[in-house]
């Protein structure tokens, strides 16, 4: 009798454990943003700009980082006395958005919703929020990353930063 209690104990743990994730219907996925011309330098610009403005106006220090469609740098700017592990994690940020057409926090938001750690797999991907596509006329020419302070902060930065390109 005790070998049976063994891999009853096993199965039910499991159940519990995989359960609940099972019970759940899976979200309808939003339709990705088609590509359009990759982000000028110009555009980039204006989106650093209105970032660094929002950073600015919190008193935050931060890296900012712009990437076109296909994920390549554009352009970059840290303000002074931003911690320097920032400038790779914007652009890591910025990355992700632009090859997954999605914000990051996406990733965060589906790890701490549904406990769902495949996204720690997706490779190259930087699953903490501050990555925000940028999209204008209805197609994503680029992405930016923002780093510095907490991810909300972070999400906040790249938003105004997104939200500032026409």
């Amino acid at each position: 009798m005790r070998y049976l209690s063994l891999p009853l104990s096993l199965m039910c743990a499991l159940w519990l454990l995989c359960g609940p994730s099972v019970a759940q219907q899976p979200q309808a996925a939003a339709a990705s943003p088609p590509y359009g011309t990759p982000i000028s330098v110009e555009q980039a610009r204006v989106a650093v700009a209105a970032a660094v403005a929002e950073a600015k106006k919190n008193n935050w220090f931060y890296a900012v980082a712009i990437v076109e469609p296909s994920g390549a740098l554009v352009y970059f700017e840290r303000m002074d006395n931003t911690q320097y592990a920032s400038g790779q994690i914007a652009q890591d940020r910025a990355r992700t958005s632009a090859l997954f057409r999605r914000p990051t926090k996406a990733f965060a938001d589906r790890v701490a919703q549904q406990n769902d750690l495949s996204v720690l797999s997706l490779a190259g991907s930087n699953w903490s929020e501050g990555g925000v596509p940028i999209v204008v006329d209805g197609k994503l020419i680029g992405a930016i990353g923002a780093s510095g302070g907490t991810q909300p902060q972070d999400g906040q930065v790249a938003k105004a930063g997104a939200d500032a390109v026409k």
